[in-house]
């Protein structure tokens, strides 16, 4: 789409996804556990942090489970749950575990004709959309849709099980927080790997749905770079 057809950030703003008051309050505590400002053994009490957000606590219990079940806090008996030490092990695990599952996601997709190009490259366009108006969470979710779309066109279940029980979306919006990346190569990134699908060369198409997942398994470990997944 050429640049001067694409909306304006203030219409962008307009059309995106907002984030619940679940995914503000988990991003909110996302960042203070990445950054260090909740320390390790912190205890995190409902209440307090209901305050804090000027929310009920339905919306902050489901935040808690969230970041339970991705191993950054924890249920201690006779002390609530606390904050588990942030380590960059659980970003590269998570990409290591996706590239299997992404590639042989991608393998059976080519193989069965299924791939939904079009949806694919729309989702490119709103990955370059929330460049242009500099959203993070937007272009996570955008990212995500993608890669969503590839496993379920695998028509595997016990495959697209295992996926989404990786909690895609949060690890996302943990890899933004600490990569901090330069959004235009997220969507140049996932452009290619369309058009590399679209080639219809399987084997190369398996291998860069690999490679794009490991290239991000590795950066936690290194100094920070353009692109995330």
């Amino acid at each position: 789409m050429p640049a001067d057809d694409r909306p304006s950030a203030r219409q962008l703003a307009a059309r995106s996804p907002k984030p619940t008051l679940s995914e503000k309050i988990r991003d909110g505590l996302l960042e203070r556990i990445v950054s260090g400002d909740l320390s390790s053994g912190e205890r995190l009490v409902e209440t307090q942090i209901a305050l804090d957000f000027g929310t009920s606590q339905a919306p902050v219990r489901e935040a808690l489970r969230e970041l339970e079940g991705l191993g950054l806090i924890e249920n201690r008996p006779r002390r609530g749950k606390t904050v588990i030490p942030f380590v960059e092990q659980t970003i590269r695990e998570a990409y290591v575990v996706r590239a299997a599952l992404e590639e042989t996601a991608t393998r059976l997709a080519m193989l069965s004709g299924d791939l939904p190009l079009a949806e694919l490259d729309a989702d490119v366009e709103d990955m370059y959309r929330s460049a242009e108006a500099g959203d993070p969470h937007a272009i996570g979710l955008a990212s995500t849709r993608f890669h969503r779309r590839v496993v379920t066109a695998s028509s595997n279940l016990l495959l697209t099980r295992a996926w989404e029980a990786l909690q895609i979306e949060a690890r996302t919006a943990i890899a933004l927080m600490v990569i901090h990346p330069e959004l235009q190569h997220v969507a140049d990134e996932h452009a290619e790997l369309v058009a590399v699908m679209r080639a219809g060369d399987i084997e190369a198409a398996c291998l860069h749905a690999r490679n794009h997942q490991w290239n991000y398994a590795e950066l936690p470990a290194r100094p920070p770079r353009p692109g995330v997944s």
